[in-house]
């Protein structure tokens, strides 16, 4: 598929300086950037229809973890920021399940998307995973799985919301928490997180909206 099969580039026109340069003050302003109705109708049906059809092959896994993503830290009391436990459960198909004519894999491929990537987060390039399954994943939540606090790993994520949920399903985040290039974990408000003493910003995201927010 075509570049302008998969996206609605009159929306937003993502090769556009001037929109490259609107989402780059979005994204540090606010830390996160929603484009809603990002997919074109006919891609969103095609990529709906592959999630569909392989979903059970997906890998179900609950699981507890940090929302450092590490392991835990003798140095700290357990009930420590660094090493309070939360929840996350959902499957998972992984890249070698991605059909090669799926919509998805021609956008994580497109020089112009990534050029595009490049200029919202001020990077010089982009490069795949190291773990090629890692590239293009599609994420299921059944009743009752969720995905827990956490810091991403990377210091950017793309998220494509394929179907909303039918109930539930609110994406909540923080912004500036903290400064991990400058080693500044911020555990005071991540207790004040995980004890709801904090209220989060909540996104609405609708089928084939585009999602970009730092890690």
């Amino acid at each position: 598929m075509t570049l302008d099969q998969i996206i609605d580039l009159e929306k937003y026109p993502i090769t556009d300086t001037d929109f490259q340069k609107q989402s780059n003050e979005t994204v540090d302003e606010d830390g996160v950037l929603t484009l809603p109705g990002f997919l074109t109708p006919e891609s969103l049906a095609l990529i709906q229809e592959e999630a569909k059809q392989k979903q059970n092959q997906a890998y179900f896994k609950k699981q507890n973890h940090t929302v450092y993503l590490t392991s835990t830290d003798d140095q700290y009391a357990v009930n420590h920021a660094f090493n309070r436990q939360v929840e996350s459960s959902k499957g998972c198909i992984t890249d070698d399940l991605i059909s090669n004519d799926s919509p998805l894999r021609a956008l994580y491929e497109s020089e112009e998307f990534k050029a595009f990537l490049c200029r919202v987060f001020d990077e010089d390039v982009l490069h795949p995973y190291a773990d090629s399954l890692s590239s293009i994943n599609v994420h299921y939540a059944n009743k009752g799985q969720e995905l827990g606090w956490h810091f991403d790993n990377s210091s950017f994520a793309i998220t494509l919301m394929i179907q909303p949920a039918v109930k539930g399903g609110e994406f909540e985040y923080v912004k500036n928490v903290r400064n991990a290039d400058a080693g500044e974990m911020n555990f005071d408000t991540v207790d004040q997180v995980l004890d709801n003493e904090i209220v989060p910003q909540k996104l609405t995201m609708d089928a084939g909206s585009l999602v970009l927010f730092r890690g």
